[in-house]
This record gives C-alpha cells, sequence and structure tokens, in this order.
C-alpha cells in the first residue's frame, strides 16, 4: 500500500484507535482496525523456528504451540560462519511463516556473548560483532526475501538474565560502539529488518525503550532503519515517554491502561498526536506489506525441512580434538554410544525460544542406518548424581567396544532464558562418567550437547571432543554424519573457550551488583581480552579441525601505503592439500601498531567460507574499507583511523597466525588539538606543526640550548640521556618557567598561541 493511502487511513481513525494500534492486540497479534478493513497480524517467537500458538492456546503453553521444525540455535549456526547457510535457513523460516499465516518471526538474537555464564548465549551468534552481524544480515535477508518480517532483537546490551527488566548496563561510548551496537549495526544497514525489538534493561542509567538517542538519533537517522520498533515483552516502563523516543509498538497489550494514557498526553498537549500517528504508519506499512504479499498456497514441508536442518548442523559442528585420527570412525568397527544425549538429545534451549518439534532424531536412531553400536544411558541429567547401575552398565559397554563414544552436555536446567549459569561446569555425574570410560577405554570420544562453554577436566584423557552445540531436531543425525565422515567437520568456534571461569574478561563484574552491571573490561571481550593478554584458553576463538588439510599462499595486498578514504583489496590462496573434499573459514585479522589508545592487539575484519575437492586451489579475495582501522573516538564522538602501520593478518584462528602483510594507512580525520600549560612536552612534540613550532621557538633561548647540552655531557651519571628524555617527554609546559631559566609566562603563551593557531 502507498504512504498516502496508509496516511489516509490513519487519518480516518479515531485517537483511540490509533493508541490501540500502538499496543499489540494480545500476546502474538498486532490489533488491526475491522471498519476500516486493517487486518489483524500475527507474530511467532524465533529466532531458529516457529512458535506459533495455536489460536485456542494459553500463551504461556510451549507445549500448546503448533508443530515446527528446531533448526540449529544461534550459538551452533555462528559457528558454520557460513552466510549462505544462513540465508538459506531464513529463506525456509519464511515459508513456514508464509505456510502458519505468520507476518513477523521475532529474532535473530544478536547479542554479545560478554560472559559465558550469560543463560540466553545459546540463543546469541558470538563474542565478536562482525560475525554477530554478518550471521544476522544473512539470515534476515533470508526471511525477508519471502515477504516475512524479521524483528532483531535485543537492542541493545542485554547481555545477563539478572535483572534484566530492571538492571542499567553501564558501558562507555567507545564500548557500546566498537562492541554492542556495532553487533546491530551492519545487519541494520544491510538487510533493513522490517522491525527491531529493543531490550528490557537500561543502559547508564535510562531504559533503552525511552532511549531517543538509542531508537532515533542512531537507529533511524545515523543507520537508515525504517520499520517500526516494538518493545520486548513487558518492556514498557513509560508509554508515553517511549513513544517519544521511538518505541512505536507495545507489546503485549496493557489491557487498555497504556492506551488510556496515551489518549490523554495528546489531549493535554505533553504528547504530539503526530508521534501517534507516525507509530500507526510504520506498523501499517509493515502489516500491508505482508498481507498484500500473503502466499495463501504455501505449505509447511516438514519432512524437507527436517533434511536441511541435519544439513545446517552438519555445518556447524566443530571438531575440537582429533588424537591419533580417531575420526572418522569405521562402519567395522565396534564402537558404545554412552549417555542420555545419545538417544534423547539436547538439541534446544529454554524460554521463548522453545519449539515444539515435529520430529527429533537422535544419533542411535540416526547410526542405524550406519553401522551398529551398542547403548547405555549412564546418566541422568534431572538430577546431578550419580546412577551406579547406568554408570556400570556404560563402563561394561565402553570396555568390551573398540571406541566409546560419549555424549554429554550441559541439562535444560543449567542453561536457559530468565536465569544465568553459576560455573561453566558439566554436571558432576558426567565429568565423573567420562574420567571413568577414560580409564577402561582408551579410544574415548566426547560429543557435546551445550549452549556456551564448559570446562573440560578430560580434555587430555580423551582422543576426540566433538562440539554439537544446541544443533536442532536434526542434531542425532548430523552428528553421525561427522563421526563416520560423511561430512567432513568445517565449524569453526564463534567463541572462546576458556580454562576457567576466573580467566573470563568480565568475571569480576558480571552478574554483581543490584541495579548495575558495570562493563569495566570495556572493548576488551572474548578473544579481543584472551589475546591482548596472551591468556592461556582451552580452545580460541575461530578454532576448528576438519578431516582434510589446507595449506595457504601469496598473501597479497593491492598497496602498501593508503589513506583512510581508500579501500585495500587482500587476497590469498587456499589449496585443499587433504584427500577429502572440505571446507574452509577464512579469517581476517587486523593488528594495529604502537598507539596511546589502548586497542585489542587483533579484530577479526573479515571471513569466508569456501569449499575446495582434494587438490583444488581457490583465491579467496576480500575488501577492507576505513572500519577495519578504525576505533571510536570519543573526543569527536564517531569513527577515527590514527596514523600508522597496521598488520592484515590471515588467522587459522584467533591465536595462530599463518601470514601477514605491514601496510601504512594515513588518517585524513585531524582532531583539533587545544594545547595548554599542563600539556606534556612529549605530547607537543609529537605534534608535526606544533613540534616544529615550539622547537623553532625554544632554539632562540639560549639557557634552554646550554641546558639540553649540558645533560648530553654529563658524565657523572646523575642525568644521563634517556632519562633526560623521559623526564622531557612527562614533563607540563608550565615546569618550563622552573627548570629553564630566562622563561617567562608570557614566552610560554606566545608559544600556545602559535601551537594553538
Amino acid at each position: 500500500m502507498k504512504k498516502e493511502d496508509i496516511q489516509n487511513l490513519i487519518s480516518q481513525m479515531t485517537l483511540e484507535e490509533k493508541a490501540g494500534m500502538c499496543s499489540g492486540a494480545d500476546f502474538w497479534h498486532l490489533k488491526g482496525v475491522e471498519r476500516l478493513g486493517i487486518p489483524s497480524v500475527m507474530v511467532t517467537d524465533g529466532p531458529h523456528g516457529l512458535r506459533k500458538q495455536s489460536e485456542q492456546a494459553d500463551h504461556l503453553g510451549i507445549n500448546e504451540s503448533v508443530k515446527a521444525v528446531c533448526f540449529p540455535t544461534g550459538c551452533a549456526t555462528a559457528s558454520s560462519f557460513d552466510r549462505n547457510l544462513l540465508r538459506k535457513l531464513g529463506e525456509t523460516i519464511g515459508q513456514e511463516c508464509q505456510a502458519e499465516n505468520v507476518s513477523t518471526i521475532l529474532g535473530p538474537a544478536m547479542n554479545i556473548k560478554r560472559s559465558p555464564l550469560c543463560g540466553r548465549n545459546f540463543e546469541y551468534y558470538s563474542e565478536d560483532p562482525l560475525v554477530a552481524s554478518e550471521m544476522a544480515a544473512a539470515l534476515t535477508e533470508g526471511v525477508q526475501s519471502q515477504n516475512v518480517g524479521v524483528s532483531m532483537k535485543h537492542f541493545l546490551a542485554n547481555n545477563q538474565e539478572k535483572r534484566r527488566m530492571t538492571n542499567s548496563s553501564q558501558v562507555d561510548e567507545r564500548t557500546l560502539r566498537e562492541i554492542y551496537l556495532a553487533a546491530f549495526e551492519g545487519a541494520v544497514r544491510q538487510a533493513k529488518p522490517w522491525t527491531v525489538m529493543n531490550s528490557y534493561n537500561r543502559i547508564n542509567g535510562t531504559y533503552v525503550g525511552e532511549s531517543r538517542e538509542y531508537l532515533t538519533d542512531i537507529l533511524r537517522d545515523e543507520w537508515g532503519f525504517d520499520g517500526y520498533v516494538m518493545s520486548d515483552w513487558g518492556a514498557v516502563n513509560d508509554r508515553v515517554e517511549a513513544l517519544k523516543a521511538g518505541m512505536d509498538l507495545e507489546m503485549p497489550a496493557s489491557g487498555g491502561i497504556n492506551d488510556a494514557l496515551i489518549v490523554k498526553a495528546v489531549r493535554d498537549g505533553s504528547l504530539d498526536e503526530n508521534v501517534v500517528d507516525q507509530a500507526c504508519e510504520r506498523i501499517l506499512d509493515i502489516i500491508f506489506k505482508f498481507t498484500e504479499n500473503r502466499q495463501a498456497d504455501a505449505v509447511f514441508e516438514y519432512e524437507k525441512d527436517h533434511e536441511l536442518a541435519a544439513e545446517a548442523e552438519s555445518d556447524c559442528i566443530v571438531l575440537l580434538k582429533n588424537e591419533d585420527e580417531i575420526l572418522p570412525l569405521a562402519k567395522e568397527q565396534k564402537v558404545a554410544f554412552i549417555g542420555k544425549y545419545a538417544e534423547t538429545p539436547r538439541y534446544q534451549g529454554g524460554g521463548s525460544s522453545h519449539i515444539n518439534s515435529w520430529k527429533v532424531e537422535s544419533a542411535v536412531e540416526a547410526v542405524r542406518e550406519i553401522a551398529e553400536v551398542t547403548f547405555a544411558g549412564g546418566f541422568e541429567d534431572d538430577v546431578d548424581e550419580v546412577n551406579e547401575e547406568l554408570q556400570n552398565e556404560a563402563i561394561r559397554i565402553a570396555q568390551e567396544a573398540e571406541v566409546a563414544v560419549i555424549f554429554a552436555g550441559l541439562p535444560d536446567n543449567f542453561e536457559s532464558e530468565g536465569y544465568d549459569r553459576k560455573h561453566l561446569d558439566l554436571p558432576n555425574c558426567q565429568n565423573d562418567l567420562i574420567e571413568k570410560i577414560c580409564n577402561v577405554q582408551k579410544n574415548t570420544i566426547v560429543v557435546l550437547h551445550n549452549g556456551s562453554p564448559v570446562t573440560m577436566p578430560w580434555k587430555d584423557k580423551v582422543k576426540g571432543i566433538v562440539e554439537a552445540y544446541l544443533g536442532g531436531q536434526a542434531v542425532g543425525k548430523a552428528v553421525v554424519n561427522i563421526l563416520y565422515g560423511n561430512v567432513n567437520p568445517s565449524g569453526r568456534l564463534a567463541e572462546t573457550f576458556p580454562l576457567r571461569l576466573e580467566d573470563t574478561p568480565c568475571y569480576l563484574t558480571y552478574g554483581k551488583g543490584v541495579d548495575e552491571a558495570v562493563y569495566s573490561e570495556g572493548v576488551f571481550v572474548g578473544y579481543r581480552y584472551y589475546t591482548s593478554k596472551k591468556q592461556e584458553v582451552l580452545f580460541p576463538f575461530g578454532y576448528g579441525l576438519s578431516y582434510t588439510t589446507f595449506t595457504y599462499s601469496n598473501l597479497k595486498l593491492d598497496k602498501s601505503a593508503m589513506t583512510d578514504q581508500e579501500a585495500l583489496t587482500v587476497s590469498v590462496d587456499v589449496e585443499n592439500t587433504g584427500n577429502r573434499a572440505g571446507k574452509e573459514v577464512v579469517q581476517i585479522y587486523v593488528a594495529p601498531g604502537e598507539s596511546e589508545t589502548a586497542r585489542p592487539v587483533k579484530e577479526l575484519k573479515a571471513f569466508d567460507k569456501i569449499e575446495l575437492a582434494p587438490g583444488e586451489k581457490k583465491t579467496v579475495v576480500f575488501e577492507l574499507d576505513a572500519r577495519a582501522f578504525a576505533y571510536w573516538n570519543t573526543e569527536i564522538h564517531d569513527w577515527f583511523v590514527e596514523s600508522g602501520v597496521y598488520e592484515i593478518q590471515v588467522g587459522k584462528n584467533a591465536e595462530d597466525v599463518l601470514l601477514s602483510a605491514p601496510v601504512q594507512v594515513e588518517g585524513t580525520k585531524k582532531i583539533k588539538k587545544i594545547y595548554t600549560l599542563n600539556t606534556c612536552m612529549g605530547e607537543l612534540m609529537r605534534d608535526e606543526k606544533a613540534g616544529v613550532i615550539f622547537g623553532q621557538m625554544m632554539s632562540g633561548n639560549k639557557q634552554a640550548s646550554e641546558m639540553a647540552e649540558a645533560s648530553q655531557e654529563d658524565s657523572s651519571g646523575a642525568v644521563n640521556a634517556e632519562m633526560m628524555a623521559a623526564m622531557m617527554n612527562d614533563m607540563p609546559l608550565r615546569q618550563l618557567l622552573s627548570f629553564v631559566p630566562g622563561m617567562t609566562r608570557e614566552a610560554l603563551e606566545q608559544i600556545l598561541a602559535a601551537v594553538n593557531q
């Protein structure tokens, strides 16, 4: 529908109807106006499948939602590093929405994994904003290609579950821009989501839903977002202020309470009715975008989508260890599958993203098509207690087998929406089982089902570790595909696995405090912290093994020097030097040189996933613009490129640099610096213009020249050249009055006037 037609409809609506449109009709519907032919439309939870409630279902009855296909969760799909895969998943979810008459799916969830303790990390993509943004953009493009909207969430800095509805994330401007806003920025600019969902929390004391800075100044005016902003469920503190800030739609409805407040505010003059009209226009634009492109003949292809779920998860699984090439398994080997999750996999997280799966395919079920295995449950996961009968049975079949594969992971009650994890450990009963199996079977493999990192006290005792994450309803089939080599593992960790909780960047502050979460680690999140500190980790960001080998060569930069107005083209050759076809994730990091600004030693700035046949070689090309070299400067409130030498690194992961090459980058944006009597001499001398002026004016001072010469000639050792240089570097200009005979305040002020001109 054209803009003028929508505006005409709004002009025919009463103020009460317009206020009502700004509130959801119930938990899942957007309110229409029947007398004007404006339909109601339905939204559904996501992001890794539909959780559509039946018309008769209680709004909290997860098991009463329609049968749907559960795809791999965010923690899994991010490890694919595959934009094409995410786009394909999005297209399929969009088709399913059309089949179920759903206008918008609530996702992707793209908050940064600030700490592995966050209870909702299973939904989120990464600790890195580039990965989160690129994965979300690809999924969004796929969904919206089917004329169904997404709602990117949870905007902004929603990184813990503790007191999530009232907590204030205390974050500095630079950290917000480089990490937490950046995760949304690229996806919003590139994929143009139909809607964005604001988070519950406050930022620096202000509710996000009442922040014009975030919802209007940045999201709309700066990034170009033109859809509507909806609240998270119940994330409305002051409805009128939220409307003014740019939150268009309250979800769910308040039973008319907030509608009345909107009407009252308009009538008493504290709210401009044009603000209400604008919100209605944004909502109606999206409603008609769906209804006018409704695919009435769309069908839900359950079996086909289930197969896609298996295919997708096979690309997401990360092989973490493969000692003595114990994997892939041979069909003839005598293998024991051990652990509850081999038969009843944990494949999705708890809370609003929970899907009533059409079917679930376990590893025990899937392996029957490939080989014969024995099975023992090994443990229960409703309580963390050793079940000796189950454990003894598991030990017995492990002893009788050639290889034992233990399916372990985090139970539902260890990670979920609504609360954070208390530690990084697997249940004690599972760790105990793994240790005892290793004592009787040297060929032991562990398959993990978890939504975020875990510690692995048995890492050096097992020969294989397979990270399946929460891989969707076909996770069993995907795991078997990897174990038996039907698929070559190509997943890479989109987050760091630390050795200990105490090693994590925000350990000292995460979960502390009643009303505030202090982001004292700043931009040093995830691998940015570990690599900068040279902190040993269990497995680094970007890590993952393969059944084949890849060789990198011929790194080329199209220029050795550039300005921040130019782009740098980077190319590298990648060859499959093994005997299996496989996929490789090519990772490009940028490492800045020495700087007065605290910066991570490297940051991921580009990546791509390629597929190569044995012996095949491809040249992979990337383009890096100014943002690849910039940091957010709080003096100018903008991105700023420091002049200097940057190293372009091709990484196997965040720690393993394969190839590197330098490039000289000249920043063209200059920051006007005002020097004062408290400016240190070293800072002034590093300014090319100011340093020359200062040097010329000081050279005319005979006493200053003699003082400098004397320090060079001193043979007593009391003052040497290095000491003098250090003292002069950190000496404020005002101290020249004390140390340079004949220096006057008037002379210093003349120098300052000249350099500040």
